[in-house]
């Protein structure tokens, strides 16, 4: 099977960013962007999607961490989207439902070359540590808009944590599915024969 792997970069005056990705990992991460409660989340978004990850990101963290959390995105988006090539073979869709206690989060997600987001539900806090809890929206729009998905996510809960976590668990379910080579398929999943 060929390698799908990407090494992206982004050097912006708001921030500097390396990231790589192998869609078929083991789980690994190292992740530094300078705001603890993301790194948590995309160290978990590589631990149970089974991707190998590695983020460096410097950013305007004197700002806020909008910056930050948006460019992530797009280049881990980019990398998506640069890893998974002309996506021959990939089951393309997937549909996943995470708990983490009292919360909840559902992730649909198509493989599809379109950019679309739809997202349904509202953060109990506004911060989790570092990390403003809208953020979760936007990482998932940045990151569809970038990776080329269609992705719709919801999520209910009485913890910011938990609902954001859960958000990144789905995520990372559902895009595992979505991008794993089916055996029976040699083509690419689309009757326009490509994405």
């Amino acid at each position: 099977m060929t390698e799908r792997t990407a090494a992206v970069t982004r050097e912006t005056a708001e921030t500097e960013i390396e990231v790589t990705l192998d869609i078929d990992g083991d789980g690994e991460s190292t992740v530094d962007t300078g705001i603890g409660f993301f790194d948590h989340m995309l160290d978990s978004f590589a631990k149970h999607g089974l991707f190998d990850l590695t983020v460096a990101c410097d950013g305007d963290l004197e700002i806020d961490d909008h910056h930050t959390v948006e460019d992530v995105a797009i280049t881990l988006g980019e990398a998506v989207q640069e890893a998974l090539g002309d996506k021959r073979g990939i089951r393309r869709f997937a549909d996943r439902r995470v708990p983490l206690d009292e919360a909840v989060a559902g992730v649909v997600v198509d493989v599809s070359g379109r950019p679309y987001f739809v997202f349904d539900g509202e953060f109990e806090q506004d911060r989790v540590g570092e990390f403003t809890s809208h953020m979760a929206q936007h990482f998932l729009r940045s990151l569809a808009t970038n990776a080329g998905l269609t992705l719709h996510a919801e999520v209910r809960g009485e913890n910011a944590h938990h609902q954001i976590e859960a958000l990144f668990k789905g995520l990372a379910r559902a895009l595992d599915d979505a991008t794993r080579i089916d055996e029976r398929r040699s083509d690419t999943p689309s009757t326009k024969g490509e994405l």
